[in-house]
């Protein structure tokens, strides 16, 4: 027998309650009067935070009593005209999971208990494979005020599902589930691979309890959330320059990146201080941006758990995986924005000091799997704030901080034909983003060349320093 894939739908496919938006359209469809119901507002905002509770489930089971009389035809138009907002309101790692389970070979299903009518067209719309909902009885096409099988909720959704299951040759026991909910325990635990989506608090003791996997839909897995905010967006929050007097910003070109949608950042790569420089673009923007970083910070204490909080894709160079890519791909398929330096590493030696750029062909390689667009951010300054030989930046220089310049250019030109000729085109984006003395030859000092290796460098400095470029 086959597995399949069950989803939850409000605060799980979706981050908040349906109920807003089928309200809406209820009563622009003339079912519902069209006025404020007092006290509505207030219960979904509740339910938007703490989840499903006895009494309002009480109150979702009368609801089939309450709409004894409705005409049918008229809450399918609702449905479908629900169906076009929510379907944007669907996060894209959601949309991606679907995907991704489809091609596995399993089929994904819709398990909730909203009314079958008003949630059919966002399943179509989803494209899942079926539908399991509240289904109300009917009598010459208005409902008579029953329901018609299973009230999918509860013990309820459970029985719903593995009658599905039964008529679809699909073993309960070796699929999938996923959901916000305590009340959906009974199919969690009967899934072999449970999954709690925007746990509520009873949920979510459960699932640490259990040991099951927790995670957001509308942020890369392993992101937490608190109070509804991921890390990066509240540290964003406090991304002022006040707030770091031991550097100056000079931030210009912010308007070229997207406000909404996928697009890959990159930037010339200096100093440690650089992912920070970015991060710091990224808050005048106000969007959250994913960094490929490489696997010594991840696996670094408490950097490393830090980093995975933020978003991170931890790279193993030189394994030859593509798990790193393909994670990138999945995180631009949902709408997010990832951040990588084409350069791998900071250059040491002279190599530091090259107005050449070489980058590795990651980010090309990335724009042609996915058509994101390349955005290219020029640093310039970050070596003064975090020099290579330096364990930690220099935060004692408030009396006389440098400058870290940053200028975002348009999307690099590229034609997806060479990773090669796609990379030194992006490349060339970043020079031309540097101010005029980076594009000039010049002879380094000792002093300078020494504060471009690294702080555990373990070869013979002097000969470091003594290397030329080309002989590497």
């Amino acid at each position: 027998m086959e597995s399949a894939a069950f989803f939850d739908l409000d605060r799980t496919l979706l981050t908040g309650a349906s109920g807003p938006m089928f309200s809406t359209m209820l009563k622009r469809v003339g079912i519902l009067p069209d006025r404020n119901i007092p006290g509505e507002a207030l219960v979904f905002k509740f339910f938007d935070i703490v989840g499903e509770t006895i009494p309002s489930m009480l109150a979702t089971r009368q609801m089939a009593r309450a709409a004894s009389g409705w005409d049918r035809s008229l809450v399918q138009e609702a449905g479908r005209l629900a169906a076009e907002r929510l379907v944007d309101e669907v996060p894209g790692f959601a949309k991606a999971l679907i995907a991704r389970h489809q091609v596995e070979g399993r089929r994904v299903v819709m398990a909730t208990t909203s009314p079958y009518d008003l949630v059919k067209p966002l399943a179509d719309a989803l494209g899942v494979d079926d539908l399991i909902a509240t289904k109300y009885g009917e009598s010459g096409g208005r409902y008579d005020g029953t329901v018609d099988g299973f009230f999918v909720w509860g013990p309820g959704k459970l029985a719903a599902v593995r009658d599905w299951a039964g008529r679809n040759q699909v073993d309960v026991a070796r699929s999938y589930a996923y959901s916000d909910s305590v009340y959906d325990l009974p199919l969690l635990s009967a899934v072999k691979f449970p999954t709690a989506i925007n746990p509520d608090p009873r949920l979510r003791v459960v699932a640490a309890l259990r040991r099951w996997p927790s995670q957001f839909f509308d942020v890369p897995a392993g992101v937490p959330k608190l109070g509804g905010i991921e890390p990066q967006r509240a540290i964003q929050m406090l991304a002022r320059p006040e707030l770091f007097p031991w550097v100056r910003f000079d931030i210009a070109g912010t308007e070229l990146i997207p406000k909404t949608g996928p697009a890959i950042i990159v930037g010339n790569h200096r100093s440690y201080f650089d992912p920070l420089a970015i991060g710091m673009v990224m808050a005048k923007v106000g969007r959250p941006v994913r960094f490929l970083g490489k696997k010594e910070v991840f696996d670094a204490p408490i950097v490393g758990q830090l980093t995975a909080a933020l978003g991170g894709i931890r790279v193993e160079r030189g394994s030859g995986s593509n798990e790193p890519l393909a994670a990138a791909a999945e995180a631009l398929a949902a709408g997010e924005v990832v951040a990588l330096m084409p350069q791998g590493t900071i250059p040491r030696g002279h190599a530091f000091f090259d107005p050449e750029l070489k980058g590795r062909w990651g980010a090309a390689k990335l724009a042609a799997q996915t058509k994101a667009p390349v955005i290219p951010i020029g640093l310039w300054g970050t070596e003064k704030v975090w020099p290579r030989n330096a364990r930690t930046p220099n935060v004692l220089a408030v009396g006389h901080p440098p400058t870290v310049r940053a200028r975002v250019g348009p999307p690099v030109d590229l034609r997806y034909r060479s990773a090669d000729a796609d990379t030194r085109r992006i490349m060339a984006a970043l020079v031309d983003l540097l101010p005029d003395e980076a594009r000039i030859h010049r002879e380094p000092t000792s002093e300078e060349l020494a504060r471009s290796l690294p702080a555990n460098y373990q070869g013979d400095p002097d000969a470091e320093i003594k290397r030329r470029p080309g002989k590497d």
